[in-house]
């Protein structure tokens, strides 16, 4: 057995030469000049490693920093603007309710029409997005039209959102806990002699409406319908289709700690499309080709996806190249884009086109005409 052994080692040492041999032809080294020491070169670029380091420690977590002031002063104008617009187009209230997962308290606006309907009206939880953001007053023309057509709004600045502070910000727990956030609006709701609980929609763009795609596929839920307008879809692919300093935003994160190749289960069990086939209820999807956040090769995941597993109940519609300008946004604002000061909406045809796509949608599966 030794002698075997003694000849494998053997073998394995010539291999090992040969190779070494073969490289160093077809690598061969620099001419040297008379009296050099042979060495070899090592060549590190420091500034692109410094580029690409991701760290995965929850305290490189990035917080709001010097912008917290800022943000928690914009958060109180926004308030005052929603409160001051609503003479005359709804009923507001600032309001708080506590996470189903963890009795975190949740801020939110809520938005109810001003005479109230005998029997209730049908709600809508509306889903802000980005990866730090919060309900801003650009959204105020669309909540008018959802309250003057009978529908009470809910908005949730789940955990992670802008307008509260470093503490607040730095819980951001993507496409973890923040679902539950969002999900425990109904209990406020439930609170509301107005509203008919047996109505209840969803709606959110970008992260909302990845928020939203979490909640019809993967839980147990009250929501008739759901609206995902542009949705983050698949943080998999969404992590290697951006830059490194996107991707520290999710690392450090305590709930995931660590890119995709080091926590795959984790980033499938946070991407809603691994999920599709857990929808029960009719759930409507718009997207844009020429989006330049949620790019359309990611969207494509979620639509063709739906439309093979769950036919019967998504709606689904890719707008091609709707138009933009610098100071409007690329296609992933489409059918959200406002007017100077915020107070109309753009209205430009694949807006009014989405919008009217939508409310046929909700009125279906809500059935705000039959009450």
């Amino acid at each position: 057995m030794f002698r075997h052994r003694s000849r494998f080692v053997l073998a394995l040492v010539l291999a090992s030469l040969a190779l070494t041999e073969v490289a160093a032809a077809q690598n061969p080294p620099a001419p040297q000049q008379q009296g050099q020491r042979r060495r070899r070169a090592v060549i590190t670029d420091t500034a692109r490693a410094h580029e690409l380091y991701v760290s995965k420690d929850p305290r490189d977590l990035p917080g709001c920093g010097n912008n917290c002031a800022a943000q928690m002063a914009n958060k109180k104008r926004t308030d005052s603007a929603y409160a001051a617009r609503a003479r005359g187009n709804y009923e507001f209230r600032k309001v708080t309710y506590k996470s189903r997962v963890d009795g975190l308290e949740i801020p939110a606006y809520v938005f109810s029409p001003i005479t109230k309907r005998p029997g209730g009206h049908p709600a809508l939880v509306w889903i802000h997005g980005g990866v730090h953001g919060d309900w801003g007053i650009g959204m105020f023309p669309f909540v008018r039209d959802a309250v003057q057509k009978g529908y009470v709004i809910i908005t949730p600045d789940y955990r992670g959102s802008t307008g509260y502070g470093e503490e607040y910000y730095k819980l951001i727990d993507y496409g973890g806990k923040e679902v539950d956030d969002a999900l425990s609006a109904v209990d406020y709701l439930k609170t509301l002699p107005y509203v008919d609980m047996n109505r209840l929609g969803a709606m959110g763009w970008s992260h909302g409406g990845f928020i939203v795609s979490h909640i019809l596929f993967r839980y147990e839920h009250p929501f008739k319908a759901g609206v995902a307008m542009v949705p983050v879809t698949n943080l998999i692919f969404r992590l290697s289709d951006h830059s490194p300093g996107y991707a520290a935003n999710f690392a450090p994160q305590p709930g995931i700690q660590g890119l995709p190749f080091e926590n795959i289960d984790e980033y499938i069990k946070r991407s809603p499309v691994f999920h599709a086939e857990g929808l029960k209820v009719p759930i409507l999807v718009h997207v844009a080709t020429n989006d330049c956040d949620v790019f359309f090769r990611e969207n494509q995941q979620m639509v063709y996806t739906l439309r093979a597993l769950k036919p019967d109940l998504a709606e689904t519609k890719i707008y091609v190249d709707p138009p933009y300008t610098a100071t409007s946004g690329c296609g992933h604002t489409f059918n959200r884009r406002v007017t100077a000061g915020g107070l109309e909406r753009d209205d430009s045809p694949e807006q009014v086109d989405s919008w009217n796509l939508v409310w046929a949608f909700f009125e279906r599966n809500l059935g705000l005409s039959r009450r």
